[in-house]
């Protein structure tokens, strides 16, 4: 599910940056109008601006939506259970202790 989810968001992530490219400004419909810019664009002169404007809007809500799923997935981790995880360990005994040294004992001292 994560991975789907992962897919989708960098999908629309890069589909909401070329929809906000293909978009000009409001600085271009002024140079329209004087016969210079993108009068003749791919749309037409304004019929791209409806289009657009929904399709980047739709694009911007599922890569909220998506990015609030990946939060959500993240803050509330699945419980994955291996294979080892399965297993009931087995009791161990307790080791020996070591023998500690006496206190007349020169293993303690440092030779300079």
């Amino acid at each position: 599910m994560e991975t789907l989810v992962w897919v989708v968001h960098v999908i629309t992530a890069v589909v909401l940056i070329g929809l906000v490219l293909m978009q000009h400004g409001k600085g271009a419909d002024m140079g329209a109008a004087f016969g210079t810019g993108s009068a003749g664009s791919l749309f037409g002169s304004s019929g791209s601006a409806n289009f657009l404007s929904r399709s980047t809007a739709v694009a911007a809500t599922l890569f909220f939506i998506t990015s609030l799923a990946l939060t959500y997935i993240y803050a509330h981790p699945a419980q994955q259970q291996g294979v080892m995880d399965k297993v009931k360990p087995v009791a161990t005994q307790a080791a020996p202790a070591a023998p500690s040294p006496a206190d007349d004992s020169k293993s303690r001292e440092i030779p300079k």
